[in-house]
Protein backbone atom coordinates (compact mmCIF):
# COMPACT_ATOMS: atom_id res chain seq x y z
CA UNK A 1 0.00 0.00 0.00
CA UNK A 2 3.21 2.23 0.78
CA UNK A 3 3.71 2.15 -3.04
CA UNK A 4 0.08 1.20 -4.59
CA UNK A 5 -0.27 3.86 -7.10
CA UNK A 6 3.01 3.77 -9.57
CA UNK A 7 5.39 7.04 -8.97
CA UNK A 8 3.51 7.70 -5.49
CA UNK A 9 4.84 7.02 -2.03
CA UNK A 10 2.05 7.42 0.72
CA UNK A 11 4.31 8.77 3.54
CA UNK A 12 1.94 9.51 5.82
CA UNK A 13 -1.46 7.99 6.89
CA UNK A 14 -3.38 10.85 5.91
CA UNK A 15 -2.51 10.72 2.01
CA UNK A 16 -3.60 7.06 2.10
CA UNK A 17 -7.15 8.34 3.40
CA UNK A 18 -7.14 10.60 0.75
CA UNK A 19 -6.33 8.53 -1.66
CA UNK A 20 -9.10 6.08 -1.05
CA UNK A 21 -11.86 8.87 0.29
CA UNK A 22 -10.81 12.20 -1.88
CA UNK A 23 -9.01 15.33 -0.88
CA UNK A 24 -11.19 16.60 2.09
CA UNK A 25 -13.23 13.18 3.11
CA UNK A 26 -9.72 11.66 3.57
CA UNK A 27 -8.12 13.63 5.95
CA UNK A 28 -11.71 14.36 8.02
CA UNK A 29 -11.81 10.40 8.23
CA UNK A 30 -8.30 10.00 9.00
CA UNK A 31 -6.90 12.69 11.06
CA UNK A 32 -9.28 13.00 14.11
CA UNK A 33 -8.84 9.49 14.69
CA UNK A 34 -5.06 9.91 14.14
CA UNK A 35 -4.91 13.04 16.67
CA UNK A 36 -6.62 11.29 19.17
CA UNK A 37 -4.72 8.20 19.25
CA UNK A 38 -1.22 10.05 19.32
CA UNK A 39 -2.38 12.74 22.04
CA UNK A 40 -4.34 10.00 23.83
CA UNK A 41 -1.03 7.81 24.15
CA UNK A 42 0.98 10.79 24.92
CA UNK A 43 -1.03 11.86 28.00
CA UNK A 44 -1.36 8.18 28.89
CA UNK A 45 2.56 7.37 28.92
CA UNK A 46 2.92 10.69 30.96
CA UNK A 47 1.12 8.94 33.88
CA UNK A 48 2.10 5.77 33.27
CA UNK A 49 6.26 7.26 33.62
CA UNK A 50 5.48 9.21 36.32
CA UNK A 51 4.47 6.08 37.89
CA UNK A 52 7.14 3.95 36.90
CA UNK A 53 9.82 6.19 38.36
CA UNK A 54 7.46 6.82 41.51
CA UNK A 55 7.56 2.91 42.03
CA UNK A 56 11.69 2.33 41.25
CA UNK A 57 11.67 5.50 43.53
CA UNK A 58 9.91 3.77 46.36
CA UNK A 59 11.90 0.56 46.15
CA UNK A 60 14.99 1.73 45.60
CA UNK A 61 14.53 4.04 48.97
CA UNK A 62 11.94 2.80 51.06
CA UNK A 63 12.54 5.16 53.72
CA UNK A 64 12.57 8.03 52.00
CA UNK A 65 9.23 10.83 52.02
CA UNK A 66 6.71 9.64 50.16
CA UNK A 67 6.68 11.80 47.03
CA UNK A 68 3.76 13.03 45.21
CA UNK A 69 2.74 11.14 41.70
CA UNK A 70 2.12 14.86 40.53
CA UNK A 71 5.83 15.67 41.11
CA UNK A 72 7.02 12.34 38.93
CA UNK A 73 4.93 12.85 36.31
CA UNK A 74 6.67 16.26 35.64
CA UNK A 75 10.29 15.00 36.14
CA UNK A 76 9.46 12.74 33.16
CA UNK A 77 7.74 15.90 31.33
CA UNK A 78 10.93 17.19 32.00
CA UNK A 79 13.03 14.96 29.55
CA UNK A 80 10.46 15.81 26.91
CA UNK A 81 11.26 19.60 27.06
CA UNK A 82 14.41 18.98 25.64
CA UNK A 83 13.89 16.12 23.45
CA UNK A 84 10.90 17.35 21.46
CA UNK A 85 13.46 20.05 20.07
CA UNK A 86 15.14 17.11 17.68
CA UNK A 87 13.52 17.98 14.17
CA UNK A 88 12.45 14.48 12.90
CA UNK A 89 12.22 11.37 12.71
CA UNK A 90 15.47 10.39 11.47
CA UNK A 91 16.93 12.21 14.77
CA UNK A 92 15.07 10.13 17.31
CA UNK A 93 16.18 6.76 15.94
CA UNK A 94 18.79 6.19 18.36
CA UNK A 95 15.95 6.66 21.08
CA UNK A 96 13.66 4.79 19.34
CA UNK A 97 15.56 1.64 19.19
CA UNK A 98 16.47 2.15 22.89
CA UNK A 99 12.60 1.95 23.51
CA UNK A 100 12.43 -1.13 21.63
CA UNK A 101 14.48 -2.69 23.02
CA UNK A 102 13.57 -1.68 26.79
CA UNK A 103 9.94 -2.53 25.49
CA UNK A 104 11.31 -6.17 24.86
CA UNK A 105 12.89 -6.30 28.63
CA UNK A 106 10.51 -4.99 30.81
CA UNK A 107 7.89 -6.97 29.00
CA UNK A 108 10.00 -9.96 29.63
CA UNK A 109 10.69 -9.71 33.04
CA UNK A 110 6.70 -8.49 34.10
CA UNK A 111 5.79 -12.31 32.37
CA UNK A 112 8.72 -13.81 33.86
CA UNK A 113 8.60 -12.67 37.13
CA UNK A 114 4.41 -12.87 37.81
CA UNK A 115 4.65 -16.89 36.04
CA UNK A 116 7.77 -17.07 39.01
CA UNK A 117 5.55 -15.66 41.79
CA UNK A 118 2.95 -17.74 40.75
CA UNK A 119 -0.94 -17.51 41.34
CA UNK A 120 -1.28 -15.94 44.88
CA UNK A 121 -3.44 -17.39 48.22
CA UNK A 122 -6.84 -16.68 47.95
CA UNK A 123 -6.72 -15.02 44.55
CA UNK A 124 -10.29 -14.46 43.07
CA UNK A 125 -11.22 -13.71 39.74
CA UNK A 126 -14.62 -12.53 39.94
CA UNK A 127 -16.39 -9.56 39.35
CA UNK A 128 -14.88 -6.73 41.11
CA UNK A 129 -18.20 -4.81 40.80
CA UNK A 130 -21.31 -4.94 43.04
CA UNK A 131 -24.31 -4.57 40.60
CA UNK A 132 -25.24 -6.37 36.98
CA UNK A 133 -24.81 -2.43 35.71
CA UNK A 134 -21.43 -1.79 37.35
CA UNK A 135 -20.30 -5.50 35.84
CA UNK A 136 -20.94 -4.57 32.22
CA UNK A 137 -19.60 -0.84 32.39
CA UNK A 138 -16.37 -2.76 33.87
CA UNK A 139 -16.23 -5.29 30.81
CA UNK A 140 -16.41 -2.82 28.26
CA UNK A 141 -13.72 -0.82 29.78
CA UNK A 142 -11.42 -3.67 30.06
CA UNK A 143 -11.99 -4.65 26.39
CA UNK A 144 -10.75 -0.99 25.79
CA UNK A 145 -7.79 -1.85 27.97
CA UNK A 146 -7.04 -4.62 26.08
CA UNK A 147 -6.94 -3.30 22.72
CA UNK A 148 -4.64 -0.72 23.68
CA UNK A 149 -2.15 -3.26 25.80
CA UNK A 150 -2.61 -6.27 23.71
CA UNK A 151 -1.80 -9.85 25.80
CA UNK A 152 0.25 -7.80 27.95
CA UNK A 153 -2.75 -7.55 30.27
CA UNK A 154 -3.30 -11.18 31.17
CA UNK A 155 -0.38 -12.59 32.91
CA UNK A 156 -1.30 -10.27 35.95
CA UNK A 157 -4.65 -11.24 36.05
CA UNK A 158 -3.54 -15.18 36.61
CA UNK A 159 -1.26 -14.11 39.14
CA UNK A 160 -3.41 -11.42 41.10
CA UNK A 161 -6.70 -11.95 39.73
CA UNK A 162 -8.79 -8.98 40.50
CA UNK A 163 -6.46 -6.40 42.63
CA UNK A 164 -3.91 -6.80 39.95
CA UNK A 165 -3.20 -2.92 39.56
CA UNK A 166 -3.55 -1.27 36.92
CA UNK A 167 0.54 -1.40 35.93
CA UNK A 168 1.39 -5.20 36.92
CA UNK A 169 5.23 -3.87 37.65
CA UNK A 170 3.51 -1.71 40.38
CA UNK A 171 1.95 -4.90 41.65
CA UNK A 172 4.92 -6.67 41.89
CA UNK A 173 7.61 -6.33 44.77
CA UNK A 174 10.34 -9.06 44.47
CA UNK A 175 13.11 -9.45 43.99
CA UNK A 176 13.28 -5.81 44.70
CA UNK A 177 16.65 -5.15 42.33
CA UNK A 178 14.46 -6.83 39.23
CA UNK A 179 11.38 -4.74 39.94
CA UNK A 180 13.28 -1.26 39.88
CA UNK A 181 15.02 -2.55 37.02
CA UNK A 182 12.06 -3.01 34.95
CA UNK A 183 10.34 0.03 36.07
CA UNK A 184 13.69 2.18 35.20
CA UNK A 185 13.06 0.28 31.34
CA UNK A 186 9.65 1.24 31.31
CA UNK A 187 10.77 4.93 31.93
CA UNK A 188 13.34 4.49 28.99
CA UNK A 189 10.85 2.77 26.56
CA UNK A 190 7.82 5.51 27.26
CA UNK A 191 10.65 8.54 26.60
CA UNK A 192 11.25 6.87 23.44
CA UNK A 193 7.63 6.02 22.44
CA UNK A 194 6.23 9.47 23.47
CA UNK A 195 8.56 11.32 20.91
CA UNK A 196 7.25 8.88 18.46
CA UNK A 197 4.02 9.79 18.84
CA UNK A 198 4.48 13.27 19.48
CA UNK A 199 6.52 13.60 15.83
CA UNK A 200 3.12 13.13 13.67
CA UNK A 201 1.45 16.01 15.81
CA UNK A 202 4.18 18.35 16.27
CA UNK A 203 4.30 18.20 11.97
CA UNK A 204 0.80 18.68 11.66
CA UNK A 205 1.01 22.13 14.21
CA UNK A 206 3.89 23.57 12.83
CA UNK A 207 2.37 22.53 8.92
CA UNK A 208 -1.25 24.87 10.16
CA UNK A 209 1.01 27.26 11.88
CA UNK A 210 3.29 28.13 8.64
CA UNK A 211 0.72 27.33 5.74
CA UNK A 212 -2.00 28.14 6.90
CA UNK A 213 -1.61 30.76 9.61
CA UNK A 214 1.60 32.27 8.17
CA UNK A 215 4.18 31.98 10.78
CA UNK A 216 7.72 32.51 9.46
CA UNK A 217 9.32 28.89 9.87
CA UNK A 218 11.73 29.37 12.46
CA UNK A 219 13.93 27.55 15.43
CA UNK A 220 12.13 29.71 18.17
CA UNK A 221 8.68 28.58 16.35
CA UNK A 222 9.28 25.27 16.64
CA UNK A 223 10.71 25.72 20.38
CA UNK A 224 7.51 27.57 21.46
CA UNK A 225 4.75 25.12 19.62
CA UNK A 226 6.44 22.04 21.07
CA UNK A 227 6.93 22.46 24.41
CA UNK A 228 3.25 24.08 24.55
CA UNK A 229 2.23 20.36 23.48
CA UNK A 230 4.43 18.61 25.52
CA UNK A 231 2.82 20.73 28.60
CA UNK A 232 -0.44 20.37 27.53
CA UNK A 233 -0.05 16.48 27.91
CA UNK A 234 1.56 17.28 31.14
CA UNK A 235 -0.87 18.95 32.52
CA UNK A 236 -3.82 16.96 31.23
CA UNK A 237 -1.86 14.16 32.84
CA UNK A 238 -1.51 15.94 35.96
CA UNK A 239 -4.97 16.63 36.48
CA UNK A 240 -6.25 13.72 35.36
CA UNK A 241 -3.74 10.82 36.47
CA UNK A 242 -6.84 8.35 35.93
CA UNK A 243 -4.43 4.86 34.39
CA UNK A 244 -7.10 2.56 33.84
CA UNK A 245 -10.18 4.48 33.14
CA UNK A 246 -7.66 6.55 30.22
CA UNK A 247 -6.63 3.06 29.18
CA UNK A 248 -9.83 1.92 28.78
CA UNK A 249 -11.41 4.55 26.96
CA UNK A 250 -8.45 5.34 24.64
CA UNK A 251 -8.35 2.11 24.20
CA UNK A 252 -11.73 1.66 22.21
CA UNK A 253 -12.54 5.28 21.01
CA UNK A 254 -8.61 5.33 19.33
CA UNK A 255 -7.34 2.10 19.56
CA UNK A 256 -10.23 0.19 18.34
CA UNK A 257 -10.93 1.72 15.28
CA UNK A 258 -7.07 2.34 14.03
CA UNK A 259 -6.22 -1.09 14.61
CA UNK A 260 -9.17 -3.37 13.88
CA UNK A 261 -11.72 -0.69 11.82
CA UNK A 262 -9.63 1.83 9.47
CA UNK A 263 -6.49 0.03 8.88
CA UNK A 264 -8.52 -3.74 7.89
CA UNK A 265 -10.77 -1.43 6.09
CA UNK A 266 -7.99 0.19 4.00
CA UNK A 267 -6.66 -3.39 3.91
CA UNK A 268 -9.99 -4.52 1.71
CA UNK A 269 -10.01 -1.49 -0.40
CA UNK A 270 -6.38 -2.54 -1.61
CA UNK A 271 -7.30 -5.88 -2.15
CA UNK A 272 -10.67 -4.94 -3.93
CA UNK A 273 -9.11 -2.37 -5.81
CA UNK A 274 -5.47 -4.32 -7.08
CA UNK A 275 -6.74 -7.82 -7.19
CA UNK A 276 -9.67 -8.36 -9.42
CA UNK A 277 -9.94 -12.11 -8.98
CA UNK A 278 -12.03 -11.99 -6.34
CA UNK A 279 -12.07 -15.45 -5.36
CA UNK A 280 -8.95 -16.20 -4.46
CA UNK A 281 -8.79 -13.53 -1.77
CA UNK A 282 -12.12 -14.06 -0.08
CA UNK A 283 -10.80 -15.48 2.79
CA UNK A 284 -8.53 -12.47 3.24
CA UNK A 285 -11.70 -10.67 2.83
CA UNK A 286 -13.71 -12.25 5.49
CA UNK A 287 -10.82 -11.87 7.85
CA UNK A 288 -10.92 -8.45 7.45
CA UNK A 289 -14.50 -7.82 7.58
CA UNK A 290 -14.46 -9.60 10.53
CA UNK A 291 -12.09 -7.07 12.33
CA UNK A 292 -13.83 -4.33 10.85
CA UNK A 293 -17.01 -5.42 12.61
CA UNK A 294 -14.69 -5.79 16.22
CA UNK A 295 -13.73 -2.93 15.60
CA UNK A 296 -16.86 -0.96 15.52
CA UNK A 297 -18.02 -2.75 18.51
CA UNK A 298 -15.20 -1.59 21.00
CA UNK A 299 -15.17 1.74 19.35
CA UNK A 300 -18.95 1.93 20.45
CA UNK A 301 -19.08 -0.20 23.74
CA UNK A 302 -15.21 0.26 25.32
CA UNK A 303 -15.62 4.09 25.77
CA UNK A 304 -18.10 4.07 27.83
CA UNK A 305 -17.17 1.44 29.95
CA UNK A 306 -13.58 4.28 30.22
CA UNK A 307 -15.54 7.13 31.04
CA UNK A 308 -17.85 5.46 33.54
CA UNK A 309 -14.42 4.60 35.49
CA UNK A 310 -13.04 8.60 35.00
CA UNK A 311 -16.16 9.36 36.62
CA UNK A 312 -16.06 7.26 39.41
CA UNK A 313 -12.37 7.72 40.06
CA UNK A 314 -12.64 11.65 40.00
CA UNK A 315 -15.51 11.83 42.68
CA UNK A 316 -12.93 10.76 44.78
CA UNK A 317 -10.27 12.78 43.79
CA UNK A 318 -8.82 16.39 44.46
CA UNK A 319 -6.68 17.51 41.94
CA UNK A 320 -3.35 18.01 42.74
CA UNK A 321 -3.50 16.92 46.62
CA UNK A 322 -4.65 13.24 46.61
CA UNK A 323 -3.19 12.38 43.79
CA UNK A 324 -4.75 8.80 42.60
CA UNK A 325 -2.34 5.84 42.29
Amino acid sequence: MHEMVPGKRFDRYHELGQHAFGQKLGLWIVVPQQLIVEVGVDIVYMITGGQSLKKFHNLVCKDCKNISLMYFIMIFASVHFVLSQLPNFHSISGVSLAAAVMSLSYSTIAWGASVDKGVQPDVQYGYKAKTTAGTVFNFFSALGTVAFAYAVALVGYWTFGNTVKDNILISLEKPKWLIATANLFVVIHLIGSYQIYTMPVFDMIETVLVKKLKFKASWYLRFVARNTYVAFTMFIAMTFPFFNGLLGFFGGFAFAPTTYFVSNYYASLYYMACNPQTRQIQPVLFTNWVCIVLGVVLMVVAPIGGLREIILQAKKYKPYHDVQE
